[in-house]
């Protein structure tokens, strides 16, 4: 069992190496449009009606965020395919991208694209293992049996086993979420907080921040309020935590740390994906906790944020503004130093060691061909 379990956490963590440079890519992009927006007093660069300014800057910028956005959007499929890769080799890609482009159109977030990964590579392992042809017919095996029966049992799988317990989840916490706003509102924001931080622009993150703005068109605000804050607290108190200890990760972490710090301060939560992916045990109750820390903090003092903005740029447009920005430290802190404490110092060699061993295979096999 030990053995599985690793050999399946070598998987995942190679998915993980291929996937941190589109974060990066993504965030840097996007930052570089939202500031840019906000220097001429536009805090929506990506809304559709900036493509067709007269401004040809203002264009630029709406072009960039979308640019940024389609980098951020091949996120799933790539871990999937990459893990799948990692498992059955070039057989498990198009399945592993067809697996994760699933996932991304149902919402099913990160954690499906990891099991989306593990399915279409073990799905496909096992088709070239057991399907025996005659030596004539052996290439029918790689280019027809295994990228169709492999593409069609992962996105079976991901479809009915996955998608469909998500959504269910969904309209779940949303009429519970909604229930929730006319109650206690500082246990309102620690729950609508804890939903956020839990999976990071999936469901269950999703739900609680529609939900919320929803509830802007009945001026009820406290919902925005938590959803808004606890959006940008994980991705910067994981990106400080490679700062806080940076002997604890490797370089490729330390890199996507400076971008979840990036993509936080623009509102962007996913930042906090790599992190969370490399080891969810822990940091995903950490993000949970330090997301409704801030939340309720920002909520029971009295700040209201009465738009839909969670990147610095809207900031200062909140009532009690310098409690909302002191709620944020205080969860991003609260994620930084807990993470560090908790954190091994071998963990972020884990990594390294399988992006290298990944690596050296892949050039052997280059070199071969």
């Amino acid at each position: 069992m030990k053995k599985i379990a690793s050999e399946i956490k070598n998987h995942v963590l190679t998915g993980i190496s291929y996937m941190i440079p589109l974060v990066i890519a993504g965030a840097v992009i996007m930052a570089i449009s939202r500031v840019g927006g906000s220097f001429y007093g536009i805090v929506d660069i990506w809304d559709g009606s900036h493509g067709e300014s007269g401004n040809a800057i203002i264009r630029l910028l709406h072009s960039l965020d979308g640019f940024g956005g389609t980098a951020l959007g091949l996120m799933f499929p790539v871990i999937s395919a990459f893990i799948a890769y990692s498992i059955s080799d070039k057989l498990g890609i198009a399945p592993g991208l067809v697996g994760g482009m699933l996932v991304k159109d149902i919402n099913a977030g990160f954690l499906g694209a990891i099991v989306s990964g593990l399915i279409a590579g073990y799905a496909c392992l096992l088709i070239k293992n057991k399907i025996k042809l005659p030596k004539s017919m052996a290439s029918v095996v790689p280019v027809f049996l295994v990228p169709v029966l492999g593409t069609l049992i992962t996105v079976l799988l991901v479809n009915y086993v996955i998608g469909t317990p998500f959504a269910a989840l969904n309209v779940g916490l949303e009429s519970w979420l909604n229930g929730l706003s006319g109650g206690n509102a500082i246990v309102m924001a620690a729950v609508v907080g804890a939903m956020v931080g839990f999976d990071l622009g999936g469901p269950v993150n999703k739900a609680a921040v529609t939900t919320a703005m929803a509830l802007l068109t009945s001026n009820v605000y406290a919902p925005n309020t938590a959803a808004q804050v606890a959006i940008i607290i994980p991705p910067i108190g994981l990106g400080l935590a490679t700062i806080f200890a940076k002997n604890k990760y490797n370089n490729e972490l330390k890199e996507a740390g400076k971008s979840a710090v990036i993509m936080g301060l623009v509102g962007i939560s996913e930042g906090a994906i790599p992190f969370a992916v490399e080891n969810p045990l822990k940091v995903i109750p950490i993000n949970m906790i330090g997301s409704a820390l801030g939340s309720a903090m920002a909520v029971g003092l009295g700040a209201v944020n009465t738009a839909p903005i969670s990147g610095f740029y809207g900031w200062f447009t909140v009532e009690k503004w310098p409690i909302y920005v002191l709620s944020i430290a205080t969860g991003a802190l609260f994620i930084a130093i807990l993470t560090s404490v908790l954190r091994s110092k071998d963990a972020g060699q884990e990594v390294e060691s399988a992006v290298e061993e990944f690596d050296e295979a892949a050039w052997e096999e280059q070199w071969e061909a």
